[in-house]
């Protein structure tokens, strides 16, 4: 998909049935408020991240229906000649407000509220949660890892785990929720994402001997490079690196074994021939609990794939897009009424919502407080919807720099069990008024 096509047909066939029966009964230009919300977070959880904002709102830009996205839809009979000309003029004329890019959430936060007509509004679901369910996932796992590496950096390094254009969100993801670099050279041209990388296991099988690998990538790359030393005997690879650099050799990394044995005997190697100023870095099907265990290994930074990729476990935080207010008539100014589910284990709340984080007096985050109306601006809250469109018109862009700097302050006002990697409930209360 280019960055210019169409996201129109990123939607379940759904959509455009209930689309096409909506204009049937008269109801599709009813005003309706939507909310994006997850019912609970992924088990053991203590908060969740939310990402994506910015890659939806690229995507909302460009939902419109073209010759060849209304061909298809013909071609199929998937809807009726009156949609697809209510089809052809659509532009997203509502509003959305959302909570910022690499904002906490817990259960029952509206991340995202869109108002608008029903058949502006409903036709956005999938969008919507196909781009912040995987995300906000990724970012999820990320800052736990993040939180368990500390001050030490994180590589994101899951291309080759995923599907192509999962791993240039997923890179975006993991940069917003504390990673430092990427592997992934896409989303460093679409995003941003400071990228890096050196070399592989088949670069060092590739020459006649590990020492002219070496060699070759010290003159090419510089003795600020990173060298893979556990191809063959780690040890004789240490050795011979520092000979060829010298002690001003940038990095070893580690991609196999006992990591955190491995780490301690090659940091003792390189301080006794100099090197003390090397780093070490680690690699090879990391999560957050093996970066947590190695946090008293001598290793200066992690190199973290598959398990990013996927979630570490959750590969979806399962947010859901509901209905929750409708207009009383057709008429522009109808007021709106709550309006609910009762299903039996995935109840909604009705009435459209606002939502602020309460804080204490050190500024330590003790609440997610929701209401059914603007709350009164107090000191010790913080509002956590922002407009993001208003009247059709994105108003919500910002740089994934901005989403991450907002992930580290929110993260430093989190209380401090929110940041433990052992399993337990929402950090924060939900309390709706």
């Amino acid at each position: 998909m280019s960055e210019d096509s169409s996201s129109a047909l990123l939607t379940d066939h759904y959509e455009l049935t209930m689309l096409q029966a909506a204009l049937h009964s008269g109801a599709a230009s009813r005003r309706s408020v939507f909310e994006m919300f997850a019912r609970r977070l992924p088990e053991g959880r203590r908060y969740g991240v939310v990402a994506g904002t910015g890659r939806f709102l690229d995507l909302l830009e460009r939902f419109r229906f073209g010759k060849e996205e209304l061909d298809f839809l013909s071609d199929n009979g998937v809807v009726d000649e009156r949609t697809l000309d209510w089809m052809a003029d659509y532009r997203f004329s509502g509003n959305v407000w959302g909570y910022g890019e690499g904002e906490a959430y817990f259960p029952g936060s509206p991340i995202l509220v869109v108002e608008a007509s029903f058949a502006e509004a409903v036709v956005l679901e999938t969008l919507a949660l196909s781009v912040y369910n995987h995300d906000s996932a990724i970012a999820s796992a990320a800052t736990r890892m993040a939180v368990a590496a500390g001050d030490r950096p994180l590589i994101e390094m899951g291309s080759r785990r995923t599907h192509e254009r999962s791993a240039v969100a997923a890179a975006r993801a993991a940069y917003v929720a504390g990673f430092a670099t990427s592997s992934n050279l896409e989303a460093g041209r679409l995003h941003g994402v400071p990228t890096g990388g050196t070399a592989a296991h088949s670069f060092t099988l590739l020459h006649d001997s590990e020492r002219h690998a070496f060699k070759a990538q010290l003159e090419s790359l510089g003795t600020g490079t990173t060298l893979l030393v556990d191809t063959f005997d780690v040890e004789r690879a240490v050795r011979t690196a520092v000979e060829l650099a010298g002690t001003g050799l940038g990095a070893v990394r580690i991609d196999s074994g006992d990591l955190a044995a491995e780490a301690s005997r090659v940091r003792s190697q390189l301080d006794s021939l100099g090197a003390t100023g090397t780093r070490i870095v680690v690699t090879g099907d990391l999560d957050e609990h093996s970066i947590q265990a190695l946090a008293v290994a001598p290793v200066d930074g992690y190199g973290v794939g598959t398990s990013l990729v996927t979630g570490s476990g959750a590969p979806t935080v399962s947010l859901v897009y509901k209905l929750v207010a409708r207009a009383r008539g057709l008429e522009r100014d109808a007021p709106l009424e709550p309006v609910a589910k009762r299903s039996v284990g995935k109840p909604s709340r009705g009435g459209r919502k606002w939502a602020v984080r309460r804080l204490d007096d050190h500024g330590t985050a003790v609440a997610e407080e929701v209401y059914l109306h603007p709350p009164a601006p107090r000191t010790g809250t913080r509002p956590l919807l922002r407009p993001l469109v208003a009247d059709g018109e994105v108003v919500g862009h910002e740089t994934v720099h901005d989403a991450r700097e907002r992930h580290r302050a929110t993260v430093a006002e989190l209380p401090e069990e929110a940041l433990r990697m052992s399993r337990g409930e929402a950090a924060l209360p939900t309390v709706f008024y």
